[in-house]
Parts: C-alpha cells; sequence; structure tokens
C-alpha cells in the first residue's frame, strides 16, 4: 500500500465521519487558536512596554538623589535628597571623565498653573539646558528649542509640550504667544513634537524652560541643585561603559562608597528587563492554562480513534487478510489521527491571525503573532495528532484477522 492510497483512505475516513471529525478537531483549533492569542497578547504587551520606556530617550542612563534624613530620623525615599548638582552634570558631561557618555542633560521639575489669555493649566515646569531634547529623544512640531545662549543668559522662554499647547490655547499656534507660570510671563518658542503616555505618565503635558530661569524665576528654592541627571551613552553597546564611568565618578566627586552611595543610576536595559520579565511570567502562565486546551484535544483524537478501531474491526480483519501487515495498518491509522491534528491547527491558525487582527480594535491592546508561533503552532498540531494516534493505532495493528473477521 503506497503512502498515496495511504492518504486518500484516511481522507475517506474521515470524510465519512464528517461530524465526528469535525468536533474532534474542534478540541485542537480551540487549544491552538488560544495558546497563539495568549503568546501574542503577552509579546505585544513586552513590545508595548519595551516601546513606551525607549520614548523616555535613546541610550537612557537616569541619575536620581539618594535618600533624605529628617531631623526626627524619617528616612525618605529614594530622590528625597538634594545630592546632585549641576556641577555634578558638568562633570559627567567631561568627555576625559566620562568618554562613553554623549550627552547630559540637568533637570529638575516642579507642578506650577500656568495661564494664557485668561485659561489656566497645571503642569510639570522642567527647568533644564538643551541637550536635553536630543538626550530625551524629543523633537520639535512648532517653532525650536532654547540655545546655550539663551540659557546662559536665562531668558524667559518655555516650550510646552502637545497637552500643554492644547490646554492653552486650544488649534492656535502659541509660537510668540505669553505664557504666565507662578508670576513670571514667559514668551512661547515652540512646541514639542507628541511621544503620548508612557509608564512615566503623559509625556506631552510639560513646559520645559532653560536651567538658569528655573532656578531664579519657577523653583521655590532656587541653587544648584537638580533632581534628575540624565545621561545618553554614545550607544547601546557602550551603556554598561558609561553607567561604570558615570558611578565611579559620582563616588568619587560625593567621597562615598558603593555601599552608603547617595545617588542612583538606573538604565532603560534595566528597566526594560523588569517590565518585559513581568509580562514574560503572565505570558507563559496565560500560555500553560491554554495549553491545557491543547491537551484535552489530543485526548479527544485519542478517544475518537479507538471509537474508530473499534467501528472498523471486521475492516481491519479484512484488510489482514488480504496482505496488510500491522506495519500498512499502524501507517494508516496514524495518518488519520496526524490529519485531524494537522486540520485542527490549520483551522486554529487561522482562527488565530483572525483574533489577531480584531483583537487589538476591542482591547486596546497589541496582539504580536509571529511566523515562529504560527510555524510551532502547526508542528504542535501534528505532534498532537500523531502521539493522540499511537496507541489506537498499535491496538488495530495488533488484531488478529480471524478474530476480527468474527467479531460483530
Amino acid at each position: 500500500m503506497t503512502w498515496v492510497e495511504t492518504f486518500r483512505t484516511a481522507y475517506d475516513a474521515i470524510r465519512t465521519r464528517r461530524m465526528r471529525s469535525a468536533l474532534t478537531m474542534l478540541g485542537i483549533l480551540i487549544g491552538i487558536a488560544a495558546v497563539m492569542l495568549t503568546v501574542g497578547l503577552g509579546q505585544g504587551a513586552q513590545q508595548e512596554v519595551a516601546s513606551q520606556i525607549n520614548k523616555l530617550g535613546s541610550n537612557l542612563l537616569i541619575v536620581s538623589p539618594g535618600s533624605s534624613t529628617s531631623l526626627s530620623g524619617v528616612r525618605g525615599g529614594f530622590g528625597s535628597a538634594t545630592t546632585l548638582t549641576t556641577a555634578d552634570a558638568s562633570m559627567l558631561a567631561d568627555r576625559t571623565v566620562a568618554p562613553d557618555i554623549r550627552a547630559v542633560a540637568p533637570s529638575s521639575s516642579t507642578q506650577a498653573s500656568l495661564t494664557a489669555n485668561g485659561t489656566n493649566w497645571t503642569s510639570s515646569v522642567v527647568g533644564t539646558t538643551p541637550d536635553w531634547l536630543e538626550v530625551r529623544a524629543r523633537s520639535m512640531s512648532v517653532g525650536r528649542f532654547f540655545t546655550s545662549e539663551e540659557l546662559a543668559t536665562a531668558q524667559t522662554e518655555v516650550v510646552l509640550g502637545e497637552t500643554t499647547s492644547q490646554e492653552l490655547f486650544g488649534v492656535r499656534d502659541p509660537v510668540g504667544q505669553s505664557v504666565t507660570i507662578g508670576s513670571q510671563p514667559f514668551t512661547v518658542i515652540g512646541v514639542l513634537a507628541s511621544v503620548g503616555s508612557t509608564v512615566g505618565g503623559d509625556q506631552d503635558d510639560l513646559a520645559v524652560v532653560p536651567a538658569t530661569t528655573y532656578a531664579t524665576a519657577v523653583s521655590p528654592s532656587g541653587g544648584t541643585s537638580v533632581s534628575t541627571i540624565y545621561l545618553e551613552a554614545a550607544s547601546s553597546d557602550s551603556l554598561s561603559a558609561a553607567y561604570q564611568e558615570a558611578t565611579n565618578a559620582l563616588l568619587t566627586s560625593h567621597g562615598v562608597t558603593s555601599s552608603d552611595a547617595d545617588f542612583s543610576i538606573n538604565s532603560q536595559e534595566s528597566i526594560v528587563q523588569t517590565a518585559t520579565g513581568t509580562a514574560h511570567t503572565l505570558t507563559v502562565l496565560l500560555g500553560g492554562i491554554a495549553a491545557i486546551s491543547l491537551l484535552v484535544g489530543g485526548i479527544g483524537v485519542m478517544n475518537i480513534m479507538l471509537v474508530s478501531v473499534t467501528e472498523r474491526i471486521r475492516e481491519i480483519g479484512l484488510r489482514k487478510a488480504l496482505g496488510a501487515t500491522p506495519r500498512v495498518i499502524l501507517r494508516q491509522f496514524l495518518t488519520e489521527a496526524s490529519l485531524l491534528g494537522l486540520a485542527g491547527g490549520l483551522l486554529g491558525l487561522g482562527l488565530g491571525v483572525l483574533g489577531s487582527r480584531i483583537l487589538p480594535s476591542l482591547i486596546s491592546q497589541p496582539v504580536t503573532v509571529s511566523p515562529v508561533a504560527a510555524g510551532a503552532a502547526l508542528a504542535i498540531s501534528l505532534v498532537i495528532g500523531v502521539v493522540a494516534g499511537v496507541y489506537p493505532a498499535s491496538r488495530a495493528a495488533r488484531l488478529s484477522p480471524i478474530d476480527a473477521l468474527r467479531s460483530e
């Protein structure tokens, strides 16, 4: 019996029992689609988290101050101290100190009320340097960013985020208009291009002013302290080297050791790993739950094949009496089981791809279905069919021709 005849016989057997075969494939179909969609949701979530974190800047290192302790002994959290200064930023910008750091942007921020044309809006006011635009991987949609000369002369100029601009000016062009921050009037010189919301909140709801102006006209305390120093590594490959250089320079400058450091440095890589690690764990958990339905589908295939062997005992006996070897019988039933598994896998693959197109619009969450996942789904469905068919096929192959022909 050739392979072509084997496939034709298996196909005829499946077609003859259409309803039973359809119900058998349904278990594998649901299982494959469920696994594809849950894994796709997890991968989509990981990519979304990485994309949002990457919006914070390219090859970014974030230096934050350490914790503070009050006179009564109450310790604040990380970031509550004022241990970082503009001098630290200038030191880190020195290429002889940190050759793998491309740009440095010290930053301080506070919440303040902005007023324009009788409209007010409370937003985050950021005082920084011109390098902030590059370090944070931002761009301008309208106007321009302030220059080093304007920073040095403490010009009362402000660059608005997209959200802040819309809240204060609506659809009007804000460039050249006046905005009052606290009690100080500022001239709008530009609007940042929108990057949307990230894990840190709405990145478009802010107003950026020169650090010198911030210290004299916006900051409640003024001075040279900064709340954050953003560092851009020369490349993604030099991110670790930039991290070590910044750490060593600040430890030396502050006269502290790593065990009592009064600052902390976080990299995008560590943030992404933490966030995507959580998403990966959830993906594995959900995928494992969905895989249970695959097991149920496999049991369904085995059950149907056992019933098929029982119903076709006389057929098996007749084939053996006509010279069919146990190997041929085994191959026939394994082929039937494999076709059931493969057909269920193909239908499940189609349902999974369709779901990946529809679900994002319903749950506002991306679903990623990779070609590797699709290929793995087909392979798994085929393996399930083969494994589930081994015992029924072996049972059919072991039947005695005389006993099979005598069976009613």
